[in-house]
């Protein structure tokens, strides 16, 4: 039997409108209500045209593996970071993106990254140098600022720490004002003075400047380091030609705020599920303690910590930075029976997922020891897919990893973090899962 010609089921909403007020506000309860009403594939209907929903593990590992070459990144990417990323390692198509992902990969190696570990020790222990018993702090800030002097480091071979807070400042209003103008069908023009436009501008205003500043000063060092950007900048394609200031630029943005804002998001919402988990919490640290004995942690250390990479495992599955990934039709292509054409956009929810009981039990607790229990991200399948799939697989999974575990078992060593408001913790679905207003923290020393 062949292929449906007709579009998926799905909530029709409002006339013209469809869902779009829905997807303005309440996102993720959005993809949660069609996923668990509709089934594995179903459609969306807004303002801006359709998208298909695809909530099945089977049918991501179509797009994302079996059938990779009949999709792209598309329109949904593009319309959200083009301005901000430009034609980088997250956006680019074809042999741009092979080019870079080849001049890209050997900093994610195995060797090159565990050589990275001193640095992600130091720079959390620089943070917590500040913090006092008792202080309210927001963790999500203290995370960025972290995972951003980490990757600026690691990556470019410089130092960043005066613009740390700004930066994830600067990103939350780039990604409010952005997403909200794609999604919307009424919109204000981008330079219209309205207070989220000049926000969003003095954003993209203070990134420019520094990812400028970051290229100035690595030029200004010579050919002679060994870092990522050097590379970039020594690069040349078969012809010899050299890469352009403008590909430069992109590449540096990209890594800039990729090699950070998922790391530091995962540490956030993992503070806060531990809060909320006090015996999970008392496992940690008595893990923790008995592996290190006080010292710091080195990355031998995470594999005798299972309990530490459990509690990671539980927060992606629970809080994915990534929650959702799209793609588009290069080509017509057949999907869960139906056929669909050329330009049809997809999405895919970790977040939808990863909540499903059908996958995984009790879905909505916090419970690491599922981990030890003989499930593993790999024996998972698109079940779990926090870093995404396929050639496009996050190319810094490893490097996220290994940081999240070492920043952890640095901190959670030495304190307990308590939440400081009774006020719910609200998931924004931006580009990456942010919370709405931070995690504000009491941080206590532990005895």
């Amino acid at each position: 039997m062949g292929a449906n010609h007709q579009f998926p089921p799905g909530p029709r909403g409002l006339p013209w409108l469809g869902v779009t007020l829905e997807l303005l506000d309440h996102p993720l309860e959005l993809f949660e209500r069609i996923g668990h009403e509709y089934g594995a594939i179903s459609a969306m209907h807004y303002w801006r045209g359709s998208r298909v929903l695809l909530n099945a593990p089977e049918l991501a590992e179509q797009v994302l593996v079996m059938q990779h070459q009949k999709f792209s990144k598309g329109v949904l990417l593009r319309l959200t970071a083009n301005r901000l990323l430009g034609q980088g390692l997250l956006t680019s198509e074809g042999e741009l993106w092979r080019r870079q992902r080849r001049l890209t990969q050997p900093a994610f190696q195995r060797a090159r990254i565990v050589g990275y570990a001193s640095v992600m020790v130091h720079f959390a222990c620089e943070q917590a140098a500040g913090w006092r018993p008792g202080e309210r702090r927001d963790m999500a800030a203290d995370m960025m600022g972290i995972t951003l002097r980490v990757a600026v480091r690691t990556l470019f071979g410089v130092d960043l720490k005066s613009e740390t807070h700004a930066v994830g400042q600067a990103l939350t209003a780039i990604m409010r004002r952005d997403l909200r103008r794609m999604r919307s069908p009424v919109k204000l023009p981008a330079g219209f003075p309205s207070p989220s436009n000049r926000r969003a501008e003095r954003g993209y205003a203070l990134l420019e400047g520094m990812v400028g500043r970051i290229i100035e000063e690595k030029r200004g060092e010579g050919r002679h380091a060994d870092d990522l950007l050097s590379r970039l900048i020594e690069a040349a394609d078969e012809q010899g030609t050299p890469i352009s200031s403008r590909q430069l630029r992109d590449e540096t943005m990209t890594l800039l705020l990729a090699g950070h804002e998922t790391t530091a998001l995962a540490l956030a919402w993992t503070w806060y599920l531990l809060a909320q988990n006090h015996a999970a919490e008392a496992r940690l640290h008595e893990e923790i303690d008995r592996t290190l004995g006080g010292r710091l942690p080195t990355p031998d250390d995470l594999e005798r910590m299972p309990y530490l990479t459990a509690v990671i495992h539980e927060s992606l599955r629970l809080y994915p930075p990534a929650y959702a990934i799209g793609r588009s039709a290069v080509e017509p292509v057949d999907l869960g029976g139906y056929h669909f054409p050329k330009d049809t956009l997809f999405l895919m929810s970790s977040w939808v997922t990863q909540r499903d009981r059908r996958y995984f039990d009790d879905p909505l607790a916090f419970r690491p020891e599922r981990w030890l229990e003989g499930l593993t991200p790999e024996g998972l399948g698109f079940r779990y897919f926090p870093f995404g799939g396929g050639p496009r697989r996050c190319v810094g999974q490893s490097f996220a990893l290994m940081e999240a575990g070492l920043v952890i078992a640095t901190l959670a060593g030495r304190f307990q973090f308590r939440l400081a408001t009774s006020k719910a913790v609200i998931p924004e679905a931006l580009v990456t899962l942010r919370p709405k207003d931070g995690i504000p923290m009491v941080v206590e020393e532990r005895r």
